[in-house]
């Protein structure tokens, strides 16, 4: 069976914007520093929510995934590049796992979801594509959103934008 193409061009700006070091002030800022960090640090420049951040705490942060397994899905992780759990300060492991919480509650609230799944893959091996900045995954669920298209037509459906995810997001996070 070939393999359908569905176009998703908005993916192209994303990607350059955050990885392409030519648009930075000074390019070496980039070097050494993963890709969430310079997603953080494009959001000081442009803003939250032209960068899809969600919530900013003192130690850690919560974006919106721009692949997401379905509407809403979320990553909660702390502001700098740490790869396993048991580097992580006191002070991030608390934060972290609070705004894990919170994206919990946010997400039953934003999107009236039957379920939460909240997973991370650590290390290379895991799965992650970004095994150097270690971060949580929230994904809301439905009953029966296990369809067809995934396993037939190999496609997902987002019936919400991210936009429009993000600012349902936002708007429920617990203050």
């Amino acid at each position: 069976m070939p393999l359908d193409h569905l176009w998703a061009t908005w993916r192209s700006a994303y990607v350059g914007r955050v990885v392409d070091t030519r648009e930075l002030p000074d390019p070496t800022e980039a070097a050494g520093r993963s890709l969430f960090e310079r997603i953080l640090a494009a959001a000081d420049e442009e803003g939250d929510e032209a960068t899809g951040v969600l919530w900013r705490g003192e130690v850690c942060f919560a974006l919106i995934n721009r692949y997401p397994y379905t509407s809403g899905h979320l990553m909660v992780l702390p502001n700098r590049a740490v790869a396993d759990l048991e580097d992580l300060t006191e002070e991030e492991h608390t934060e972290l796992w609070a705004a894990v919480r919170d994206a919990v509650v946010a997400l039953k609230a934003a999107f009236s979801c039957d379920a939460v799944n909240v997973g991370l893959n650590l290390g290379p091996a895991a799965g992650g594509s970004q095994s150097e900045h270690l971060h949580v995954h929230c994904v809301p669920r439905w009953e029966g959103d296990a369809n067809f298209m995934s396993v037939a037509a190999e496609t997902r459906v987002l019936p919400i934008s991210l936009d429009e995810a993000a600012a349902r997001i936002r708007a429920a996070w617990p203050t």
